[in-house]
């Protein structure tokens, strides 16, 4: 049964920024996972705007604000993203009933758009 879904889409050129405010804005919303496979990228802004996507699909499947730092994009050996929760968001999931967490990111040069579907009972 889905119990939630979340979309959202994210400009890319608003996350085209110059290293101090990068420095700022991933230490308040990227984990340090994403900021490494980010960088690694030569379109980083382009990831860093989807990652901005899933967190933001993440809330709204969910139904309420997680704070930026405790939902993370990791991905599986094949490139596949997944949703990871940390410190109070760690068992978010179990809390909420959810068994399995859908979540699909894509992207272009100027926009970035993630969808996260919650499955559960």
């Amino acid at each position: 049964m889905i119990l939630g879904i979340g979309t959202d889409l994210a400009e890319v050129e608003r996350y085209r920024f110059d290293k101090a405010k990068l420095s700022w804005f991933a230490r308040r919303v990227y984990t340090d996972e994403e900021m490494r496979y980010a960088l690694r990228k030569r379109n980083w802004a382009e990831r860093l705007a989807g990652f901005f996507a899933a967190k933001e699909a993440a809330r709204k499947a969910f139904g309420f604000a997680i704070p930026w730092r405790e939902v993370g994009v990791s991905h599986m050996r094949g490139g596949k993203p997944f949703l990871q929760f940390f410190e109070s968001a760690a068992d978010l999931p179990e809390r909420h009933a959810v068994t399995r967490i859908h979540l699909t990111i894509t992207h272009t040069a100027t926009v970035a758009s993630a969808v996260v579907v919650l499955e559960g009972g």
